[in-house]
């Protein structure tokens, strides 16, 4: 092995090369996005919903899990594999999937990842930490609360008012916003992320060849300071909306709903973590023997 052979590898790892990532290492962070964010969901699947009146008191997603990949690792690849996660291990595999709809849920989680994660430019700065895990939330459910509105406005879905109220629809959506925030947002997401992100930091990035991400230095896959940017997401978030509204039309194109869960039992849950198991695993095999490969170069 040459002398630049082994600087151009340490100069990848600590940071003198450009803040760029190879195929295997994209789709090694990609796999384990997927792996814990559906592993996550699946968790969330046994957590009974607490609903007071109207109001439902729940978790939606553990948010300290993409928060702390995405700040850690590449904000784009970790936004790509968590949603994907969800639909594949929690929607698909447990018999309840909408087609095209869950298009809908995909595209606006994906923005929220990829926008927060690329905030979070310090990965020791626990105030950016939970700005990055509250504007998950944020997106997503200003998203997810736009387009309820939006269908009820339109008139192909009905509202729930209160008695009295007319106004109630926007007070529903405002009050679960909140409560998003405050318990997915901020116990479930920013306190642990705002602990495990600087714990994490400079141990994790090594075991994937990647240099630990520093303040004032670009980093890979992080979202683009541009205006294009900006109008690209809006475009993606109105996307969103459309296939949104397929599921509010009853059009189910794709759909998959055997419902095995309902089935089986809880049980079958199992399925879906001995599934998680054996991609993560395979995944995590191919990339040491790449690693191996190219340490021997």
């Amino acid at each position: 092995m040459t002398t630049t052979q082994a600087d151009e590898r340490l100069g990848a790892l600590r940071g003198t090369a450009g803040p760029t990532l190879s195929t295997p290492q994209n789709l090694m962070i990609f796999v384990l996005s997927m792996a814990l964010f559906g592993l996550s969901n699946i968790v969330l699947e046994i957590i009974p919903d607490v609903t007071v009146g109207p109001v439902d008191l729940s978790v939606s997603y553990f948010v300290f899990i993409p928060i702390t990949l995405a700040a850690l690792l590449s904000p784009f690849w970790v936004a790509l594999g968590a949603p994907l996660g969800e639909i594949v291990f929690t929607d698909l595999l447990m018999g309840d999937f909408s087609g095209l709809s869950e298009v809908e849920g995909f595209i606006q989680m994906f923005l929220a990842i990829f926008i927060a994660g690329s905030a979070v430019r310090n990965p020791r700065s626990r105030a950016q930490i939970f700005v990055g895990a509250v504007l998950i939330v944020v997106i997503d459910k200003f998203l997810s609360a736009t387009v309820d509105v939006a269908k009820v406005w339109v008139g192909v879905e009905d509202a729930e008012f209160v008695e009295g109220l007319p106004q109630s629809i926007l007070l529903l959506e405002g009050i679960g916003f909140g409560i998003d925030v405050v318990i997915s947002g901020i116990l479930f997401g920013a306190i642990p992320a705002m602990w495990l992100v600087p714990a994490l930091h400079g141990r994790i990035e090594p075991l994937l060849g990647m240099r630990p991400r520093e303040a004032g230095q670009p980093f890979a896959g992080a979202a683009p300071r541009a205006a294009w940017f900006v109008v690209v997401a809006v475009l993606a978030g109105v996307v969103s909306f459309v296939f949104s509204f397929l599921e509010a039309w009853d059009v189910s194109v794709g759909a998959f709903e055997p419902d095995f869960r309902d089935r089986f039992g809880d049980t079958f849950l199992w399925v879906a973590v001995g599934a998680l198991v054996i991609v993560l695993t395979i995944a995590s095999v191919l990339f040491a023997v790449w690693r191996r490969r190219r340490a021997s170069r």
